[in-house]
This record gives structure tokens, C-alpha cells and sequence, in this order.
């Protein structure tokens, strides 16, 4: 049998791409620890205001934790509660989020949170906000007629 020099290449070249490709995933998902969310941590959407930590949303300081604060919000049809929280500059801070009714987004401007907040699941992020200054949080996903007005803001102090 007869191959072409062409076809030698571009086999080559995809098998070669391929591997490489798979190389790429499998370093990053095993040697790096970058895997998908589990949504292993549910909440009942109907009883999210009797539900620690969504009864009080808002900023909390912890202690013996990896984090120094917990910034708990809650998406609800066309509004994000609290409305405005203020984070001390250097914090590190674990941002919990869930849903009460359908599925948000929860992006907050400038940094590299970005979250899908959906109902029965609790989303999670930590970050340290290293910049003073005020950071909007949008909904990203659309969630109605008033998603447009749905946004929130953290503000950075000293």
C-alpha cells in the first residue's frame, strides 16, 4: 500500500495535534487539579431564607478558615441581596451564592469572578481584592423582563 507524502503529513500532523491536545487536558485536569464544578454542596430554592448562611446575606468576618471574610448573596428575580456590601482592601474573601427562583449569573467587573448561580446549588468563589474602588456585579445569564436592572455593587476600602 502506497500513502501519499501529503497524507503522511497531515496524519502525522493530526495524530501529533491530537496527543498533544490530550496531553494538554490531562496535565491540566490531574497534575494541575482543574476540574469542572461538582455542585456538591445543595440547598431546598423554597427555604433559602431559613437556611444558614442565606438567612443573613452580607459580609461576615471568620475565623480559622483559609479565607478572612464570607460575602454571602442571594439572586432572586431582578436583584441581588444585599444591594451594596463593603470589603476591606487585602481581604480574602469566599463569595457564596445561591438562587431562589431561576438561574442567574453572577459576574463581578473587573476581577475573575464568574459564576452561574442556580436554584438547590450553592456557588463559591475566593479572591482577594487587592485594587480600592467599587466593582459591579451583573447578571450575566438572562433571567427575565428586569434582568437589565438586576446588578449590585462591592465597594473596596481601606
Amino acid at each position: 500500500m502506497h500513502v501519499h507524502k501529503y497524507e503522511k503529513i497531515w496524519l502525522i500532523f493530526g495524530i501529533t495535534t491530537l496527543i498533544v491536545f490530550l496531553s494538554v487536558v490531562g496535565v491540566s485536569a490531574f497534575y494541575a487539579g482543574n476540574q469542572p464544578p461538582s455542585c456538591l454542596t445543595v440547598i431546598d430554592p423554597e427555604k433559602v431564607d431559613s437556611t444558614a448562611p442565606f438567612n443573613e446575606p452580607g459580609l461576615k468576618k471568620v475565623e480559622g478558615k483559609d479565607w478572612d471574610y464570607e460575602l454571602v448573596f442571594v439572586a432572586q428575580a431582578f436583584a441581588y441581596t444585599p444591594g451594596d456590601v463593603e470589603v476591606p482592601l487585602g481581604a480574602k474573601v469566599k463569595v457564596i451564592a445561591t438562587s431562589k427562583d431561576v438561574i442567574h449569573g453572577f459576574e463581578v467587573a473587573g476581577t475573575n469572578i464568574n459564576m452561574m448561580v442556580e436554584p438547590g446549588y450553592i456557588s463559591e468563589h475566593i479572591t482577594t481584592f487587592d485594587k480600592t474602588g467599587e466593582y459591579l456585579i451583573l447578571c450575566n445569564e438572562y433571567c427575565g423582563a428586569g434582568h437589565h436592572m438586576m446588578m449590585s455593587k462591592i465597594k473596596v476600602v481601606e
